[in-house]
C-alpha cells in the first residue's frame, strides 16, 4: 500500500468516490484542496444595495450560488455598519423584487440570509429544488417574468468561471443581464499548510499524486517541488531519484487536457492518464501501471 495525494477537495457529504476507488484497490488516498473561493466587489454590490432595485430598473436578482450570496451578505452587513443602523430608505428595499435562486441550497441560503440580516435582503425567493440547473432556471424565469411587453432588467450576480448557459437563454428570449462578478476562485492560502499535514503519513510510501486540472496544476507545483521528486519529462523515475532526496512519486492526470498542459507546460512526465475522467478509471490506471512495473 501507498499513498496517493489527489490534489481536491474530498466530498464532505458522503463518501468520496476518488477515495473509495483508491482505496479499494490497495491505496491509501489523501485529498488536499488546492483551491478557495473569496469575494470580490464587494463595494460596488454594496454600492448598487443602497441605490436600490427601483433606481436600477430591476426586475429581480438571479442568485447562483451559496458564495453569491456570501457576497450579498457582506455587503448589507457593510451598509448596515456604515449606516449605523438608520431606517431604511423606501427606495433601498430589497423585498420588492423577486430572487431567483439555482437550486435547494441556494434557495436555504437566501432564506436563512433574510432571516439574519434585516435590511437590504430579500424576502421573496422563488426557484429551488425545481431549478437545480441552469437551463431549468432559465426556463422558470422566463415563465415567472410578467409579459406585460414592457423591457425586464436582472442583477445578475457571477463568479470568475461561469457557463453562459443561463444568458444565452434569457438574452435571447429578451431578458437583459445585469452582471456583476462577486466572487473568485484562486489557489488555496492553506494548501502549504494542508500539504504539510499530509506529509504526516510518513508510515506509507508516496506513490502517486494525482493532478486534476491545469490552472490548479500551475500553481501547487512549485510548492509540491519543496517536498517531492517531480518525474521530468524525458526523465525516467529513477534519474530523478539520485538528483533529489526528496519523495519519489509518479504522475498521475484526470484528463487528456491536464496531461498536455503537465508535459507541455510543466515538463512533467506523466505515467498515467484516466481513460475516462471517473474515480474507477483513474484507479484502474494506476492500479494496472503498478502491477505491470
Amino acid at each position: 500500500m501507498s499513498n496517493v495525494l489527489l490534489l481536491r477537495a474530498a466530498n464532505q457529504d458522503s463518501p468520496d468516490r476518488y477515495e473509495d476507488a483508491f482505496r479499494s484497490r490497495g491505496y491509501h488516498p489523501i485529498s488536499v484542496p488546492v483551491l478557495e473561493t473569496v469575494i470580490v466587489g464587494c463595494e460596488e454590490l454594496a454600492r448598487r444595495l443602497s441605490i436600490g432595485p427601483e433606481k436600477q430598473n430591476l426586475s429581480g436578482v438571479i442568485i447562483t450560488s451559496q458564495r453569491a450570496v456570501e457576497a450579498w451578505s457582506e455587503a448589507a452587513q457593510a451598509l448596515i455598519i456604515a449606516d449605523n443602523n438608520t431606517p431604511l430608505k423606501p427606495e433601498s428595499d430589497w423585498w420588492s423584487v423577486p430572487f431567483y435562486a439555482v437550486g435547494e441550497a441556494t434557495s436555504v441560503a437566501l432564506r436563512d440570509l433574510s432571516e439574519k440580516i434585516p435590511l437590504y435582503t430579500p424576502r421573496d425567493i422563488r426557484g429551488g429544488s425545481e431549478t437545480g440547473t441552469a437551463e431549468r432556471l432559465a426556463g422558470f424565469i422566463l415563465k415567472d417574468l410578467p409579459s406585460d411587453g414592457t423591457s425586464k432588467k436582472l442583477l445578475y450576480l457571477t463568479g470568475d468561471k461561469n457557463r453562459d448557459t443561463l444568458p444565452m437563454i434569457l438574452e435571447s428570449a429578451g431578458v437583459t443581464l445585469d452582471s456583476l462578478q462577486v466572487y473568485a476562485t484562486q489557489g488555496s492560502s492553506m494548501f502549504p499548510h494542508d500539504l504539510s499535514l499530509a506529509l504526516e503519513h510518513e508510515g506509507l510510501s508516496w506513490g502517486w499524486i494525482v493532478y486534476f486540472a491545469p490552472s490548479v496544476a500551475e500553481f501547487v507545483t512549485p510548492i509540491l517541488r519543496n517536498h517531492f521528486a517531480l518525474p521530468a519529462a524525458n526523465s525516467s523515475i529513477e534519474e530523478c531519484s539520485r538528483l533529489s532526496e526528496h519523495h519519489h512519486v509518479k504522475v498521475a492526470a484526470i484528463g487528456p487536457t491536464t496531461e498536455s498542459f503537465l508535459q507541455q507546460t510543466l515538463r512533467l512526465s506523466v505515467a498515467v492518464t484516466a481513460r475516462n475522467p471517473k474515480p474507477d478509471d483513474l484507479a484502474d490506471g494506476v492500479l494496472q501501471h503498478d502491477e505491470a512495473q
